[in-house]
């Protein structure tokens, strides 16, 4: 069940990226066209720009925390045995837990102080933009202690407790170069 919000959420925040690009290239393109075809230009896209990009990273950190696709490595991890990686998977998620209440308590901080300032041009509270720190830090915590307790009932396959994913555009092995072709791993290697 709460997989399936976070799926859904994750659906949703990825639509609103994908809305926000779409509207920063609008927005940006659009001003660069006017300021070198007409010499004017939209004041207001510079600042909505950063500030939907601002939001737009920190929405994409939920999704890629919940589809477990940030980089990582396992070269460690892989080797220990099971127990050695449930104990590695609750210790990074502890780590990752209290990072988000670090997170959650300076964004909250930053989002009380600027709550009477307004942004120079849209002259709207930048406390709104703060606040994408605070969501990320609220949702990511969420995720991240959902993840602990399907550990603690055991409902975390012993394939997922290295929670790397192979790239589609890595080469998998070893491969050897055909015959005539140019060795790419370089002469050092040979």
């Amino acid at each position: 069940m709460v997989d399936a919000f976070f799926d859904r959420l994750c659906r949703l925040f990825s639509f609103l990226m994908v809305a926000a690009l779409a509207a920063m290239v609008v927005m940006v393109f659009g001003n660069v066209v006017l300021r070198y075809g007409f010499n004017s230009g939209i004041t207001v896209s510079e600042e909505l720009s950063r500030w939907l990009f601002v939001w737009m990273t920190f929405l994409g950190a939920v999704v890629g925390l919940h589809r477990h696709a940030h980089l990582g490595t396992d070269m460690l991890v892989s080797r220990l045995p099971v127990a050695g990686r449930k104990f590695c998977y609750a210790a990074a998620h502890l780590v990752m837990l209290y990072l988000c209440w670090l997170m959650a308590r300076g964004a909250w901080a930053q989002t009380v102080i600027n709550a009477d300032t307004s942004s120079a041009v849209m002259e709207v509270s930048t406390a709104w933009l703060y606040a994408s720190g605070v969501v990320f830090a609220v949702l990511a915590g969420l995720v991240v202690a959902h993840e602990l307790w399907k550990l603690a009932l055991g409902r975390v396959a012993v394939a997922d407790l290295v929670a790397v994913r192979e790239s589609d555009d890595m080469p998998h092995g070893n491969p050897q170069p055909e015959a005539g072709q140019p060795d790419e791993r370089g002469p050092a290697s040979r």
